[in-house]
């Protein structure tokens, strides 16, 4: 009688492109759903014959109507985050595709697991880098929602943001816990950064973003790096729109 192959260990992505490859090809296994999320939002195992880890998936059709985002676009605007992101080298959003899951095309995003030591009501007042990198990329990417319970702090001190689906409106929609560095001139880094950012909006970037975004997304995002590179400072909030999520975690 023949043995039973014997599967072989699983072991977690090595990096974001394991992480990647993870995500796109891996088999979802649902274990549960985020009952506090606005739009239905999945947890699960995700593995291939090698890679094993835990993702979130958001399926399109979950997602539910908002009076000022076009339907069925939430996932997109999750994938276009994790491009800006990437472009940026801070990497502040978790790997991030965009597949055929159990319910249907969805974005599916590596889980993260935070520092369980770290008190976030706190933590989100520090004077941290990785906050200050984070407050930029809000402010190019239009993030009408940075509360504290999207932002993960982790061990090594690198800090994660999650929940982008309402972000790159053609309004002024920015609404975060991160106004610390308000009216404050922008790190010499980050010039560095969002000038790299304005050259790549006009080319491969500018291009990928075409697939999730409308054009006119597209250009306003190039103006919102242009206007942050014209005076230098990070974003005050504009009086026209709530500075400040609600709830703020």
């Amino acid at each position: 009688m023949s043995e039973q192959p014997v599967e072989p260990d699983l072991r977690p992505p090595a990096d974001d492109a394991e992480a990647a490859q993870l995500l796109t090809e891996g088999v979802i296994d649902l274990e549960g759903r985020m009952l506090e999320a606005s739009n239905v939002t999945l947890v699960g195992a995700i593995r291939t014959d090698e890679l094993a880890a835990e993702c979130v998936y958001k399926p399109v059709a979950g997602e539910r109507p908002l009076w000022d985002f076009p339907d069925g676009t939430l996932a997109g605007r999750e994938i276009s985050a994790y491009l800006v992101s990437e472009a940026t080298g801070w990497h502040v959003v978790p790997p991030t595709v965009l597949r055929e899951g159990p319910f249907g095309p969805g974005m599916v995003q590596l889980w993260i697991d935070g520092d369980p030591e770290v008190d976030l009501a706190a933590f989100v007042r520090r004077d941290d880098p990785a906050l200050q990198r984070m407050a930029v990329f809000d402010a190019v990417v239009n993030n009408a929602d940075r509360k504290g319970g999207h932002i993960i702090p982790m061990p090594d001190g690198h800090v994660y943001g999650v929940d982008h689906g309402i972000c790159f409106s053609v309004d002024p929609k920015l609404r975060t816990l991160l106004w610390r560095w308000a009216g404050t001139p922008l790190t010499a880094e980050a010039l560095d950064v969002l000038d790299r950012l304005a050259h790549d909006l006009r080319g491969d970037l500018g291009e990928q973003l075409h697939e999730h975004l409308t054009r006119t997304e597209v250009r306003c995002t190039q103006r919102r790096v242009a206007e942050l590179l014209r005076t230098g400072r990070h974003p005050e909030p504009s009086g026209e729109w709530p500075a400040l999520p609600w709830p703020p975690f």
